[in-house]
């Protein structure tokens, strides 16, 4: 068990979050563990410890604060990037369902907690957020929509002006978006836990993601809830197989991981492996023993500008992550690393935290498709 902190935002105007195209007509809608990171390390330069939060973070040989990415919310559903290997479910009545199940990108959390648990779906009780991409309660909205808003840029010389318009996220009432924060032991939430809350009240009130000088990405006061790790997900934590001897090493892939492996490999059973589902993105570091070849995983790259007081605006080196949702079979749970991706000559390293906040599983709870057991009961 370690040490964690939920954090809830409820947003008080649009979100920005720029999509990987750059495109101002689109917009990402899970505001991703690597931005998270960024801009909380903004937030503690401004409050005059950042060579602190690096040298125990980004220069540590352990992490001491880890985030997830950050999930959407409405009022008692916390919604998350479901495991790969039980999302969509599996079985010959699902799949003749009238809800399109692997439509859903985000999944209620306590959804998840009972699949793991060997539960099944009853399709009358559930249904599809189109906007959202959410599987909600029957009858009830999604958290949030995707919209566009228009702006006009006005030249102060000549007065000519240029409409354009950018996207957006608008929260419902009493929607919003979650994530988790996890420190190494109990030392560090000692330490860090106070500055990791001071920094997300600045954030609230200076905004998070683009557009922040119109108003965007603010939020009300945020709420925190402490607990340990990984009970806040998933209850008590899975009995670890075994260790093995010796395990072996295959380089992760370039593009998409192993969607859908022709062959899967049990997983977590023998040889010392568990399964470990992502809530964050990842890089994986030198030390880190994956088993490539197997799990169900996918890879997304990620690039974006630079944003310093030695300067802004330029992009950073492109780098390839393992998404949120992906199950990772290793041997421990993976750590993951923050490389440097500054510009070539920038005048100081710029990090991005690739750490991996996950959710060990036992064997039996990583089975693709499964299924079996009692219908879920409503919401939680």
């Amino acid at each position: 068990m370690n040490p964690g902190m939920a954090v809830k935002l409820r947003p008080t105007e649009p979100w920005r979050i720029g999509p990987a195209s750059g495109a101002r007509n689109r917009v990402d809608v899970i505001y991703h563990s690597d931005s998270l990171y960024s801009a909380v390390t903004l937030a503690l330069a401004r409050m005059g410890s950042l060579e602190e939060w690096l040298d125990a973070t980004v220069r540590a040989a352990t992490p001491a604060v880890r985030f997830s990415s950050c999930f959407p919310f409405v009022e008692e559903i916390g919604f998350v990037v479901p495991p790969r290997t039980i999302w969509p479910p599996a079985g010959s009545a699902l799949a003749l369902s009238r809800v399109r199940w692997k439509s859903a990108r985000f999944v209620p959390l306590g959804i998840v907690q009972a699949l793991l648990a060997g539960q099944t779906l009853d399709e009358n009780q559930w249904s599809i957020d189109g906007p959202s991409d959410c599987l909600v309660p029957a009858g009830r909205p999604g958290p949030f929509r995707t919209g566009i808003r228009w702006a006009a840029a006005v030249d102060r010389l000549t007065g000519a002006s240029e409409r354009h318009s950018t996207a957006c996220i608008e929260f419902r009432p009493g929607a919003g978006l979650w994530a988790i924060v996890g420190f190494a032991d109990d030392a560090a939430r000692e330490r860090w836990a106070d500055p990791v809350k001071a920094a997300f009240r600045l954030l609230a009130d200076s905004g998070f993601g683009g557009e922040r000088s119109r108003g965007w990405g603010r939020a009300e006061q945020p709420e925190f809830v402490q607990g340990t790790l990984p009970e806040m997900i998933v209850g008590a934590a899975p009995t670890p197989p075994p260790a093995a001897e010796s395990s072996e090493e295959t380089p992760l892939p370039n593009g998409r991981g192993s969607e859908t492996p022709s062959e899967p490999r049990p997983l977590g059973c023998g040889n010392g492996l568990q399964p470990h589902w992502l809530l964050s993105l990842f890089v994986p570091a030198p030390d880190d023993a994956v088993e490539w070849s197997s799990g169900n995983y996918t890879v997304v790259t990620r690039a974006g500008r630079v944003e310093s007081s030695a300067g802004s605006g330029e992009l950073k080196k492109q780098l390839q992550m393992v998404e949120e949702g992906s199950v990772l079979i290793a041997s421990a749970a993976p750590r993951g690393a923050a490389p440097d991706v500054a510009p070539d000559g920038f005048s100081h390293p710029v990090f991005r935290a690739g750490f991996a906040l996950s959710i060990p599983l036992a064997p039996q709870q990583a089975k693709t498709g499964l299924a079996g057991g009692p219908a879920l009961p409503e919401a939680r």
